[in-house]
């Protein structure tokens, strides 16, 4: 008797092809690069730029070995999601998007090749995707990576057009409906030696703190369950920790906050949870009973991004 074919999809089917996209989506998971901004001063950021931030944009400071021929800023998402554009002009700027349509497995060498685009591109053309190839220009090679990012945060998306520049109607719709859809936010002005990058958000009925940290997710996770069970884990009156979640190779805390208090009114919490938790990063001690359950439950509420 023969082999039963019922397990062997028919080519050209339905099923076929879910299964060749599954395989395509679980080979580029394989090949994806776990921490991509590894090692540049402004992880924390780039990393909170990529995935929650609605509008931001800063200029980059490239590395000494590259031939910059116009300015670059970094910015969240631009228009259509493209992955870069150079602005026309009397001098053309180039623009870099973090947040793009098409996604490879190293969101570090994607932005690199998206960088040195902008550099020979024409004024007016644009870069759907970056298709960084494997031992190509890494992040680190094409922007300085000490230099944090002096972001400028925005609350619209009118800079999506240049200054003094009238957009034609599609434009300006498109405009308009992204600015309904964006959400306030800010980045909390810490002191300067503050580590990682806290973002608040205002979702309405609701507010919310993201706090990008840089150290191992083993060790926070630990530090938080410290803190958890000692009772200081949050950031002041009217904040509950929601969870964290995990993404790009780090782990980032989310504090629920009391909407009717701004951004500016968090920022002294902000900096005594930040003492704490630099306190229980410190010990290394075993972790007591309360601890053990604390991490655990802590465990539990995590979710995984990417």
């Amino acid at each position: 008797m023969g082999k039963s074919k019922r397990n062997s999809p028919k080519p050209g089917g339905n099923r076929a092809q879910r299964l060749a996209e599954r395989r395509a989506a679980q080979e580029q998971a394989a090949q994806a690069v776990t921490r991509p901004f590894e090692g540049m001063a402004a992880e924390c950021d780039l990393v909170a730029l990529r995935e929650f931030v609605p509008s931001a944009t800063a200029t980059l400071k490239l590395a000494p070995g590259v031939a910059a021929e116009r300015d670059v800023v970094l910015a969240t998402v631009l228009p259509g999601a493209v992955a870069a554009l150079v602005r026309a002009g009397d001098e053309p700027v180039g623009y870099v998007g973090v947040q793009t349509q098409f996604q490879g497995a190293d969101a570090g060498a994607d932005l690199a090749t998206s960088i040195l685009w902008t550099q020979s591109a024409e004024p007016g053309e644009s870069l759907n995707a970056a298709d960084a190839v494997e031992g190509g220009p890494r992040l680190a090679d094409v922007i300085d990576p000490g230099a944090d990012l002096e972001l400028t945060v925005h609350q619209d998306f009118d800079w999506w057009v240049p200054e003094g520049v009238q957009p034609d109607a599609q434009v300006a719709a498109t405009i308009e409906q992204a600015k309904q859809a964006i959400m306030p936010s800010a980045r909390l002005a810490l002191s300067p030696d503050a580590v990682g990058a806290a973002w608040w958000v205002d979702a309405g009925d609701k507010a919310h703190v993201r706090w990008v940290r840089p150290e191992s997710e083993d060790d926070l996770m630990l530090a938080l369950a410290r803190l958890h069970a000692a009772g200081g884990l949050h950031l002041g009156e009217g904040s509950r920790f929601a969870g964290s979640f995990r993404t790009h190779g780090l782990l980032v805390p989310v504090f629920d906050l009391d909407p009717e208090l701004h951004a500016t009114e968090w920022t002294a919490h902000a900096e005594e949870f930040g003492a704490r938790l630099a306190e229980a990063l410190a010990s290394d001690a075993p972790l007591t009973a309360d601890e053990r359950r604390s991490r655990d439950g802590l465990r539990s509420r995590q979710v995984t991004l990417r």
